[in-house]
């Protein structure tokens, strides 16, 4: 397959390549990328923003894309940097890559969902994320109510870089895209990684009930919450503590 043929997306995939060169120059200057950097592209696609990641002095570039007939035409790129792993960046161990990644990506809308959850799980190897996501996704993150954005926000600092057209992409999608970085910044120690899921997702369910409908009054009170709060009330900080009494 020439490099320059095109290859047809498949939308279950939710494929969108970026093909904006001022947008792709934009992505490197923010992942700021310095010698000896070990750096994961996640659904490199054709490899646009591959090849402008391979003109930095990174020791390693790894690829995580599930499309073999992608996987087949990035092949094409030569560099001894760079090594391509077949699989689905929702359960890839990214731990297996190293340690202190940067791990950047144009997230298929999807399930960018799944792969943000999946790097908190990664979060002892990875220092640092630089995503595209749906403009309405990377707001909910961050400003919340969102049990996956305190679920990330527990261990990274998450920032709003910029928005992105759909005419940047093709084929465009139907919404605006967003930019986010990621910082490693734990703010609690949280061993049982599946278990403070389990809580966010309780405490974040049924909607806006009360607190008390949720939580047994005890562990509220233990914590200094009144009952009659509502989970979208809460800081980072209280539903640490929540947690921390939920599992003393």
């Amino acid at each position: 397959m020439p490099f320059g043929e095109p290859v047809r997306l498949k939308k279950h995939l939710g494929q969108h390549l970026l093909v904006s060169g001022g947008v792709i120059k934009k992505i490197v200057e923010y992942a700021q990328i310095e010698a000896g950097d070990k750096v994961v592209e996640i659904g490199p696609g054709t490899g646009n923003l591959t090849k402008a990641l391979l003109e930095t002095p990174l020791s390693e570039l790894h690829l995580v894309e599930i499309d073999k007939q992608m996987v087949e035409k990035l092949k094409q790129l030569q560099d001894p940097r760079l090594h391509i792993h077949h699989a689905d960046a929702t359960s890839f161990d990214f731990c297996l890559l190293g340690k202190d990644l940067k791990v950047l990506g144009n997230l298929p809308y999807n399930v960018a969902s799944l792969i943000l959850e999946r790097i908190v799980f990664c979060k002892e190897c990875i220092n640092f994320g630089l995503f595209m996501v749906q403009k309405e996704v990377a707001q909910k993150l961050i400003e919340g109510p969102s049990w996956l954005g305190s679920f990330i926000q527990t261990f990274y600092r998450i920032e709003y870089l910029m928005s992105v057209p759909p005419k940047f992409f093709v084929p465009p999608p139907k919404v605006t895209s967003a930019l986010i970085r990621l910082t490693r910044e734990e703010k609690a120690k949280i061993e049982d990684l599946e278990d403070y899921k389990g809580f966010l997702l309780k405490l974040y369910s049924q909607g806006r009930k009360m607190l008390k409908n949720k939580l047994d009054v005890s562990i509220l009170e233990r914590a200094g919450i009144d009952p009659k709060r509502r989970t979208e009330e809460l800081s980072l900080e209280e539903i640490i503590r929540l947690y921390h009494e939920y599992h003393p």
